[in-house]
């Protein structure tokens, strides 16, 4: 039994002996000598180390170091089951491990080793654990091709290695791990993404579709819905672009060389999209002298050349929504519908509420004797005075020690907002709608930032139907207090963070109420 405690202690001292490889900002290249492993959430920590590494040389922890351990339960297992490798090493019989490199939005990156069968949820939840982040089931892995200016999505289910193995040696391609919120938005929302006047039923019956019925006619390998519509095309071989009527059906995508015909002996093939991934353009009218900011393209997975790119632009951001979010419905189908449900399925059969939680109760400390507060109004609005009590005294503590009158104000308020995650000082107008649209163009999308034009003045950047709108939060000064405010300074709040819980439950001025901040983080 020595062999085998001494090699357990050595497995165990190689979590304890592992650094963690760190990319500097801004570049690409590793600082360290090793990295700290993370493995599928469905392993424990630490369980998957299946090498040791000690100067140049390797060695595998396997059953035959360890040496002939005896059963000492023969009655409950039977002789033919090895006790080392079917129970004490049960995440070191896994396969192979990698390393890869998952970049944030700031250009923070880190490498990690992961199973070659790991998926894109997982790197997410690894991510998602490592960073302490709020699972709201938003975060997502991207794929980002630089040399050809295009990213996509990466679905939950997809294997992470099969989709670098389509990567040339050359190619430079990222993986990024961000928000986005309109990952799987259409399911809920279909309205917003599929217009009326691009969607039927069939090019035969030319019947329009009931939207409460959409998402399962996509889902049905039995239906035959269509989208189709006007595209920019690029010329193949050519710097021209084009406008065609396109249609989108099972099959793949076609374009009609006759007007608006659907005439089998109209339709031109484009692609289909059994080996073919869409992505959107980054830089569309730079790179490719697109018409407009809104253009993707279809890739076949193993080509990596700018000519092989079908390249398509729309008019607006909702059209060429519908036509992205329609390949990847008629690609995947029934699996993307699973990737939204599961997280909410494992959140019912586990809830995350400890049994310590369930016990908390609300107790009143104002009067002589103690009492338990049973009615939940009134526990609820005990709270939220509680909170507020809690802010005023911060703000008296952090204003005490600077000049009075509006410079305590101000400082208070800065000292409040400037760590909340939906607040991004010197974000650029231009950079605040990079962001928005790369996190989701959903409603109630925001974030706050500072004015550029107006030191003293802030921005709240707000998406609705997929637009994104700016709105300056102006400050009120009264008797010498400052508050701040959006509509000429007839709602007051005495701080930003006051502001923004506001219209998170009232829309008040602005079009819609706010949902979703836009959050970046450091890897």
């Amino acid at each position: 039994m020595s062999a085998m405690n001494d090699s357990l202690d050595e497995t165990r001292s190689l979590g304890e002996k592992a650094a963690i490889f760190r990319g500097t900002k801004g570049s690409g290249n590793l600082v360290g000598s090793a990295f700290i492993p993370l493995h599928s959430p469905l392993q424990p920590p630490n369980a998957a180390v299946s090498t040791h590494f000690k100067g140049n040389r390797s060695r595998t922890l396997d059953e035959t170091q360890m040496g002939h351990v005896p059963n000492p339960f023969p009655e409950l297992l039977p002789s033919s089951v090895s006790l080392v490798s079917e129970c004490l090493l049960p995440w070191t019989k896994s396969s192979a491990t990698q390393v890869i490199k998952v970049y944030s939005e700031d250009n923070t990156s880190r490498a990690v080793e992961v199973p070659s069968d790991i998926t894109a949820r997982d790197i997410c939840q690894l991510f998602i654990l490592k960073n302490h982040c709020i699972d709201d089931h938003s975060w997502t892995l991207f794929e980002q091709i630089p040399h050809l200016s295009i990213e996509r999505t990466i679905e939950d289910h997809e294997s992470v290695m099969e989709v670098q193995s389509g990567w040339g040696m050359d190619s430079h391609c990222c993986l990024y791990f961000r928000k986005n919120y309109a990952k799987y938005e259409f399911f809920k929302k279909p309205l917003d993404f599929f217009p009326e006047h691009m969607v039927s039923i069939s090019s035969e019956t030319n019947g329009i579709m009931n939207h409460s019925q959409l998402i399962q006619t996509f889902l049905s390998s039995s239906s035959c819905p269509e989208i189709h519509g006007f595209l920019h095309a690029k010329e193949h071989g050519r710097k021209s672009w084009k406008k065609f009527y396109f249609v989108l059906r099972r099959s793949g995508l076609y374009f009609s060389n006759k007007g608006t015909s659907k005439e089998p002996r109209h339709l031109q093939f484009i692609a289909e999209f059994s080996d073919s991934d869409v992505y959107t353009l980054l830089s569309g009218k730079k790179v490719y002298g697109a018409p407009t900011d809104y253009g993707f393209c279809v890739k076949a997975s193993k080509l990596n050349s700018a000519r092989d790119l079908k390249l398509l632009c729309a008019d607006d951001e909702q059209t060429r929504t519908c036509w992205v979010t329609a390949m990847r419905l008629f690609k995947y189908g029934m699996q993307l519908y699973q990737n939204f449900i599961q997280p909410h399925q494992k959140q019912k059969s586990s809830p995350m509420r400890s049994i310590s939680e369930n016990s908390l109760v609300a107790m009143d400390f104002s009067g002589h004797k103690s009492r338990v507060i049973e009615n939940p109004s009134e526990a609820l609005s005990v709270a939220v005075e509680e909170g507020l009590s809690w802010r005023r005294k911060s703000c008296h503590r952090l204003s005490s020690h600077g000049s009075p009158s509006t410079s305590q104000s101000s400082m208070s308020s800065i000292a409040i907002h400037v760590a909340q995650p939906w607040f991004h000082s010197k974000l650029s107008r231009d950079e605040a709608q990079k962001l928005i649209t790369q996190q989701g163009l959903i409603d109630g999308v925001f974030l706050v930032r500072d004015s550029q034009s107006n030191p003293r003045t802030f921005v709240l950047s707000l998406c609705h139907t997929q637009k994104i709108k700016h709105f300056q939060i102006v400050p009120v000064e009264e008797n010498g207090e400052l508050f701040y405010s959006l509509d000429d300074g007839h709602t007051r709040f005495t701080d930003l963070l006051q502001l923004v819980e506001f219209y998170q439950l009232n829309r008040g001025v602005l079009p819609c109420k706010l949902k979703h901040h836009c959050a970046r983080i450091t890897l």
